[in-house]
This record gives C-alpha cells, sequence and structure tokens, in this order.
C-alpha cells in the first residue's frame, strides 16, 4: 500500500468550526451511546490507535477503551495505565485491549480528555497485549 503524499485534510464539524483530529496516542472522551448488552456506554476515555491521517480522511477512530473499574486489576487483557482524576479524587486507570473500538469521532463528540498523551511504555504494552488477541503478522 502506498501512502498518499498529500497533508492530511482538517476536517469541519457539522457546525462549520474546523475539528481538532484525534492523533494516534492520544487519550480522548467518547460517547459509547448506544450501546447494547454489556458495552460500555456513556463518556469513556479511549487511547487511540488509529493515526491522525487515517482519522482525519475517515471521520473515524480505532482505539481501546479504557476504565477505573477496579475489578480490572486481575484482568490479564487490561494494561495499567497509571492514575486517572475521578469525580472521587485518583484511581488507577486500566486500558483493555480486548476491546478495539471504531468510533465515528464527530458523531460521538470526541473531544481531548485531561489525560493527554499516554506514556510510550504504556502505549506500547497495550498495542503487544492487542497483538497478542488478533496477531496481526503471525
Amino acid at each position: 500500500m502506498t501512502r498518499d503524499p498529500r497533508p492530511a485534510p482538517v476536517v469541519p464539524r457539522r457546525t462549520g468550526r474546523a475539528a481538532r483530529v484525534p492523533e494516534r496516542q492520544e487519550v480522548i472522551w467518547i460517547d459509547c451511546n448506544p450501546q447494547a448488552g454489556s458495552e460500555m456506554r456513556d463518556f469513556h476515555s479511549l487511547l487511540v490507535l488509529s493515526p491522525a491521517a487515517f482519522n482525519a480522511r475517515t471521520g473515524l477512530v480505532i482505539g481501546l477503551p479504557m476504565t477505573s473499574a477496579a475489578y480490572n486489576a486481575g484482568n490479564p487483557f487490561a494494561v495499567a495505565a497509571g492514575p486517572a482524576r475521578t469525580r472521587g479524587g485518583s484511581k488507577q486507570s486500566w486500558v483493555l485491549c480486548h476491546q478495539p473500538k471504531s468510533f465515528d469521532w464527530h458523531a460521538r463528540a470526541a473531544r481531548p480528555h485531561p489525560q493527554g498523551r499516554i506514556d510510550d511504555a504504556v502505549f506500547a504494552e497495550a498495542c503487544a497485549v492487542l497483538n497478542q488477541i488478533v496477531a496481526i503478522g503471525r
């Protein structure tokens, strides 16, 4: 696959204002509603896996949801991502590598998360755990 040499466009929101395109390794807030079954609902943090050029051209973002639910401490597919600010103070957060998602980041009101860009080592570990599941390149 050859790369398109043209720069990635800034995708306008339906309001006419330019939208900030989510970047790879960034944590964003995204609205997970509507949901079904045991899927996450409401606004959650999402670790962006897809590069900004893809996100801009398609209007989609591919990522891994994050949570501060304590029961994930024993989950072999959850990567510890450090403390996250919550309404009650600060809690340990986890990247859920077994739940990759694709969202329309415009329609789901994506916005920057206070955590910003995730640590390089955490990002690499999350990608490695995801690759154990999907076995890309094997």
